[in-house]
């Protein structure tokens, strides 16, 4: 398997759906996310508006465009539905294997690589888990999960595009602060889903494909974790937003300031001794600038996107949070964002 470092984006809000991507799919239904989506509008309407929005929103030639801009992979987020009927119970959602083997055939005849992202997030409170399951409860529904990985595994194992599978994303992580506890999964189970999905996906496609994990927020958890010793080729993956960050200081000063949050983050999850893969990052920054003309203020984003990715420049890969968006959002789409970025710069 090539060693070379991945350059990439993520393709949500396509198979997965995110109002912020796809605000029109939510048009006039009062609903905020897909769980409350299928409520309002009902069943048969969510399906005619689902399948319209998959069959359009990324194309074959979105993968020619990502190719040609000089990435060599993308990050595929897939429901835990993804099987349908053939896979655990779907409820009211729509299965999408059929869209996941077109972007497998697509990403081959132009050599993209693809890592599946199983859209589930442990320990998170989630409308779509309790309208179909009842519960939100990780424990119930982990060796459902544990299925589809290794379903997606021997699936894909394969595939020349096939470059990794992450088991989850976003984990909210159960903290305890004192006396009280936070919502969200225990670490032990967290991890002992991650030894079980390692398994899975090393039955099913053996070791060539990256198994990767989500640090959860936490990036001094994971030291001596999955060792390479017992466990092979395994990745930790750390979203790098910076949005919603307190800093004090704006312009310049602020972006060597996030800069440096950046590489501190990757250099203390670098210490659980697995490569580090940032799975979703932006260009969107966490101060306003009343002062600079909008010329002045693409500038100024176009210098903190490439702080970023310096800072990643450690990493075994990056992937930009989103190819795509209805609205052309600044910052958070790769085709506004880094537009003016050459191919060398993403290569």
């Amino acid at each position: 398997m090539a060693s070379r470092a991945l350059h990439g984006v993520n393709l949500s809000g396509w198979l997965t759906l995110r109002m912020w991507v796809t605000p029109s799919l939510y048009v006039d239904s009062g609903a905020l996310d897909e769980g409350e989506l299928v409520r309002s509008i009902g069943k048969d309407e969510y399906r005619e508006r689902i399948d319209r929005h998959r069959a359009s929103f990324i194309t074959q030639s979105d993968f020619v465009q990502i190719a040609s801009r000089g990435f060599n992979c993308v990050r595929l987020p897939v429901p835990w539905y993804v099987f349908g009927e053939a896979g655990p119970n779907p409820g009211p959602y729509i299965g999408c294997i059929e869209l996941v083997d077109e972007a497998f055939d697509w990403a081959d005849e132009i050599g993209l690589k693809i890592i599946l992202d199983l859209d589930i997030k442990p320990g998170a409170e989630d409308a779509t888990d309790s309208i179909v399951r009842g519960h939100d409860d990780f424990s119930h529904y982990k060796d459902d999960m544990v299925s589809v990985i290794a379903a997606l595994a021997k699936r894909y194992g394969t595939r020349a595009a096939f470059r990794g599978l992450e088991v989850a994303d976003a984990p909210k992580l159960q903290l305890r602060r004192g006396l009280s506890v936070e919502p969200g999964v225990p670490l032990h189970r967290l991890r002992n889903y991650y030894r079980e999905a390692y398994d899975a996906v090393r039955q099913e496609a053996g070791e060539d494909p990256a198994v990767v994990i989500h640090d959860g927020g936490r990036v001094n958890a994971w030291d001596g974790f999955m060792a390479p010793r017992r466990y092979r080729n395994v990745w930790i993956d750390s979203a790098l937003f910076h949005y919603s960050d307190n800093i004090k200081s704006a312009g310049p000063a602020a972006i060597r300031e996030l800069s440096r949050r950046s590489r501190e983050s990757i250099k203390s999850l670098a210490r659980s001794g697995l490569p580090v893969m940032v799975g979703s990052w932006s260009g969107a920054m966490p101060f306003s600038d009343t002062i600079s003309t909008p010329e002045g203020r693409i500038a100024l984003e176009r210098i903190y996107i490439s702080e970023q990715i310096s800072s990643f420049s450690s990493c075994a890969g990056w992937f930009f949070q989103t190819w795509k968006t209805s609205g052309r959002l600044d910052g958070w789409d790769a085709r506004v964002s880094l537009a003016s970025f050459e191919r060398r710069m993403l290569a």
